[in-house]
Formats: C-alpha cells, sequence, structure tokens
C-alpha cells in the first residue's frame, strides 16, 4: 500500500498569504509524483488552511484524530516563517515521524511582498520541538522546494523512514524450536523486545515434525507447495521423499504464519530436521524472505528483526549472513555466506537445491533443501542486534556486493563484498558484542534506518563507522 502523508502548514500573520495557498498546492502536488498519497485539511477550516494560533493547532490536532490510522507520517511545510506555538499545539501528540520542509528564498524576490524567511524559522520550530521532545525528522539540505528533485528523494526517503516506524512499533515473530545448542551467540531476552513491541510466539519444534510426519502427500496445499518451490529453484536433483516433506514443513510454517499473524520467523535448522525429516529447510527461508515475512536460520531472532527493519525500507527482500571468509589478501573484502538460505532475488541465477555438504559428510541424502548459488552485485546495507541489560542495541553500515568470483568448490551461497575500513568494523562488531551473524539488504539504507532507530523506536545504536 502506499504511503500516505498528513499535510500540515504553518503560517504567521503578516507574512505573505499568497505563499500559503502555493505551497498547499505544491507539496501535495510534490507527495503525488513521488507515488504516495495524503491527506490534507479543507482551506477553510483554518486561516488558508494553515496553522498560526494556538487555537488553529487544537483543530488541526481535532482533525489529526478524526484520521488517525489514515496517516503514516506528517510533513510539517514552513513556506514562510511559522509560528512555532500553532505547530506544537498541532502535532505534539501525533505519534508518526514529522518532516520538516522549509522553502527557500529565492534572488530577486527578497523584498517584503515576497521574503520567506523560512530559512530562520526552521530553526524556530526545531528548537520547540525539541524543547517538548517531539521526534521529527530531517533530510537532505535545509531548505528545498517542493517541485525539486532533491526533495522527491527526501519523501522517497521519509516514505521508507514512515515503513520502518510503523511496521517495527508492533510486530509478531515466530520462535519455532530452542536455541540452536552449539551457538550461544544467538541468545536473546524476549521480555526486552517485548518492551519494544515485538512480541515472540515460541513453537515447540517436535509440534512441526509431528505435523509434517501426520501429514498428507496428497494434501491439496503439500501439492500446491511442491509446485511453488518448483518454480523457485532447480529441485531436479530432490529425492521424491525428501520433496514431500520440503513441501510439508512449508505448509506448516505457513499454517503458522497465517493462525498467529508473524511477520516474521526464525528456525531451529539443524540437526533435527535433518535427522528425522532428512530435509534442510534453507530454501523455505529464501522463499519466505522473497514474500515479505523476514525469516533467518539458527534461532537468530536479532537478524529476524533486522531483516524485518531492512524490508520494510527497501520493500526487497533480505538474507541472513556469516561473516565467513577473508577474500585472499583484499583487507576490504568478505565472503558473506550461508548454507542455502539466500532469496533467489538475490543471487544472480535460480539455485539449485542440494544436499547440506557439511551433514552429507557423515549422513547423506539426510540435508537436502540448501539452495547454492551466488549473491549478485549490488549496493548494500548491513545491520544486526542484541539485547543486553533490558535494550535492543544496533548496528548499521554500508558497502556493496561485487562480481568478483568465488570458486566453484565453495559450497552454499556466498558473495564477496566490499565495505571500506572493514578491519576496523569488525573489531567494533567484536567489542561490542555482536554475533557472526549479520544481514543484508537491497540499498543504500543507513540513514533511513538510523532516522527511525534512533529518533522514533528509541534503539540505542551504536557506531561503527567513525
Amino acid at each position: 500500500m502506499k504511503t500516505t502523508f498528513a499535510l500540515f502548514f504553518g503560517n504567521r500573520g503578516f507574512m505573505p498569504e499568497e505563499l500559503i495557498l502555493d505551497a498547499r498546492r505544491e507539496v501535495a502536488e510534490a507527495v503525488s509524483k513521488a507515488g504516495c498519497n495524503y491527506l490534507m485539511i479543507d482551506e477553510s477550516a483554518t486561516q488558508y488552511g494553515a496553522v498560526e494560533t494556538r487555537d488553529e493547532g487544537r483543530i488541526y490536532a481535532k482533525w489529526l484524530e478524526e484520521h488517525k490510522g489514515e496517516f503514516d507520517g506528517v510533513i510539517l511545510s514552513m513556506p514562510i516563517f511559522i509560528d512555532e506555538n500553532g505547530a506544537i499545539t498541532a502535532l505534539e501528540q501525533t505519534g508518526v515521524p514529522i518532516l520538516m520542509q522549509a522553502y527557500p528564498d529565492e534572488i530577486g524576490k527578497m523584498g517584503f511582498s515576497t521574503r520567506r524567511d523560512a530559512y530562520c524559522g526552521k530553526f524556530s520550530v526545531t528548537d520547540v520541538f525539541e524543547q517538548y521532545q517531539v521526534p521529527y525528522t530531517l533530510l537532505g539540505s535545509h531548505v528545498v522546494h517542493p517541485s525539486s528533485d532533491a526533495f522527491n528523494q527526501t519523501l522517497k526517503d521519509f516514505a521508507a523512514i514512515c515503513r520502518v516506524v510503523k511496521g517495527m512499533r508492533h510486530f509478531n515473530v515466530g520462535c519455532i524450536g530452542a536455541r540452536t545448542t552449539a551457538f550461544k551467540t544467538v541468545r536473546y531476552d524476549e521480555v526486552t523486545v517485548q518492551r519494544y513491541g515485538i512480541t515472540i510466539e515460541s513453537f515447540d519444534l517436535s509440534d512441526l515434525i509431528h505435523k509434517v510426519q501426520h501429514m498428507n502427500s496428497n494434501l491439496d496445499k503439500v501439492v500446491h507447495k511442491k509446485e511453488v518451490l518448483q518454480q523457485y529453484s532447480d529441485f531436479s536433483r530432490v529425492p521424491a521423499h525428501q520433496m514431500d516433506n520440503l513441501a510439508k514443513v512449508a505448509v506448516v510454517i505457513d499454517d503458522y504464519i497465517e493462525t498467529y499473524q508473524l511477520d516474521a520467523i526464525t528456525l531451529r535448522c539443524w540437526i533435527e530436521m535433518q535427522q528425522i525429516l532428512h530435509v534442510s529447510p534453507c530454501v523455505i527461508l529464501g522463499e519466505l524472505n522473497d514474500r515479505g515475512i523476514a525469516a533467518s536460520c539458527e534461532m537468530d531472532l536479532c537478524s529476524a528483526i533486522t531483516m524485518r527493519a531492512m524490508y520494510l525500507a527497501s520493500e526487497q527482500a533480505t538474507a541472513c549472513l556469516d561473516w565467513n571468509n577473508n577474500y585472499g589478501d583484499e583487507v576490504d573484502k568478505v565472503v558473506l555466506f550461508h548454507c542455502g538460505p539466500v532469496p533467489t532475488s538475490l543471487m544472480t541465477t535460480k539455485g539449485c537445491i542440494t544436499d547440506h555438504k557439511m551433514i552429507a559428510k557423515t549422513a547423506p541424502d539426510t540435508g537436502w533443501g540448501t539452495n547454492e548459488g551466488r549473491i549478485r552485485s549490488f549496493p548494500m546495507t548491513y545491520s544486526n542486534c542484541k539485547t543486553e541489560d533490558g535494550k535492543l542495541y544496533m548496528y548499521v553500515s554500508e558497502g556493496e556486493f561485487t562480481e568478483d568470483v568465488i570458486e566453484d568448490g565453495f559450497f552454499g551461497c556466498g558473495g564477496v563484498a566490499h565495505i571500506e575500513a572493514l578491519e576496523s568494523k569488525l573489531r567494533k562488531l567484536a567489542r561490542n558484542g555482536f554475533k557472526h551473524h549479520t544481514t543484508v539488504g537491497v540499498g543504500k539504507m543507513k540513514h533511513i534506518l538510523e532516522e527511525a532507530f534512533k529518533h522514533y523506536l528509541k534503539y540505542d545504536v551504536i557506531d561503527i563507522d567513525s
């Protein structure tokens, strides 16, 4: 669904009123051009459909309350040096991100009837919002005209911030199985994440296995799921029994998602599934991520959290990967890898489903489900989090997946990432107690995620870049 903004326009009595009316038209046109929707108070509700006084601020606040749930953010437009008292009265209780936009003055239009002074007025508004501790967003230039390309990009970034804030404030994660026994690195505090609006629904792995073992292979849902998976990747080598079980596992997880309204999942993916069902659920996780359900392996709840945030920001699939290998002598390059849960949309070509090579060393034909291939090149953001002392800590940074070749003997799905000052960042990750996993998303999203994390969601963000 399109992001919807409530449009706010400030006023100050002695400034030229025609500038207000122009702004109502220009900002609305800019929002539509950026692919978003808007709500705008009627021009007759206040003087020029803008807010100057506290009484007008109360009228606007009441209008927002009447439309609660219909908008994802507010654009606070300053066509002129506006009155900060009306603005804070109107927006103190909005509870959504607020973008500050101030108009630029133009050379040749600096006379009393055309001068805006919004450059200065923006400080008056931000100062009062700071005093009231009402969070707001600053993006791009201090002043910007709504018709500019720069503001078009600002609106798209602000829409992403709004999606992250809205989608992260309250969501449900399914944790299927106990923590992977060998990895204390994926410990988490369930009560801490609940304080941030993240609800955990826990499922015993034995329940999933029982459902799979007692599910008819001819069930319509199983038959359909096999068709979906076989279109998703190359299953030509997978034995029939393992193909059935992979489809059944996917059906059970889909049922959990539907019944408990899950927005993300994390899964105990080894070793019981291989020992009992003779499958590895890697490809199922990749397919879920391509559907917009953040899905991490090895019971890494924290990775599922940051994967969801990046999906909301980019509206593209994400992946959970290991900081796995150096790339020769190139200190700013790293091979990011996992056995096979990488979404097909992030791969160079459709993957091939194989028997998990690590497990096949001692128990062949028990690990079918790894989606092998290579990660394609794209600008990327990487992030992860941890719970500690009742707080949720995040890091966010950026890099790029390259076209560097990984030899054919390298199993699983990996890609070479170039990250500036990588060695320094790895040390900071280690010293701050972050895990051997990171999560990656498509595009440069650091400014978007940090804005949402710091100012609206109140996560503690650890800077690994400076």
